[in-house]
């Protein structure tokens, strides 16, 4: 009797002792999996510095006419290109007006394509919407719509968005799809 409660009190010791050397690791794979995917304090921090390297995009000199759009994005569109830098690293970006039945600025989308690695299964796009005063806007859960949105999702940007051909994520390319 003496004998098993010593080895069963030698195995409890074994099993705490290994559940506490691997603590790290399991904190790890849950903060990962817990991790948002857009919305937070990054993502806003540099959807904020993005719009304030944008703020002249009217004045860029690669843009389109206000076309027809489909949903999500406004009845009308434009679209406007030029690179930008942000923390002193050059970003291609793609900006889209969308504009309600009566020509007024609703939203602003804009894809920014960052650094590799951002977002390797997606061309390392990140997206944001802006209202039209420059403010993010958010979702109906009140998250702000900046980084990685709607990734894993059925719907939304991301899963929008890798329908575009030659997997470059970007619908202008594409015949037929200008205002997409």
């Amino acid at each position: 009797m003496k004998r098993s409660i010593i080895l069963g009190s030698l195995g409890a010791v074994v099993l705490i002792a290994f559940a506490l050397t691997m603590y790290p690791h399991f904190a790890v794979v849950a903060q990962e999996k817990m991790a948002m995917p857009f919305g937070g304090k990054e993502d806003v921090d540099f959807a904020t510095k993005a719009w304030k390297a944008m703020e002249d995009y009217k004045m860029w000199l690669v843009k389109s006419d206000m076309v027809p759009g489909k949903s999500p994005h406004g009845a009308f569109v434009q679209l406007y290109y030029n690179m930008v830098s942000v923390d002193g690293k050059p970003y291609h970006v793609i900006i889209k007006e969308n504009f309600m039945p009566n020509k007024k600025l609703a939203a602003l989308t804009v894809m920014i394509q960052r650094e590799a690695g951002y977002d390797s299964d997606n061309n390392n796009w990140f997206w944001v919407k802006y209202d039209p005063d420059g403010s993010i806007g958010k979702n109906d859960q009140g998250m702000a719509l900046a980084g990685r949105v709607a990734k894993g999702m059925d719907m939304g940007c991301i899963a929008c968005h890798k329908a575009a051909s030659d997997n470059d994520y970007i619908f202008i390319n594409d015949a037929g799809t200008y205002g997409r």
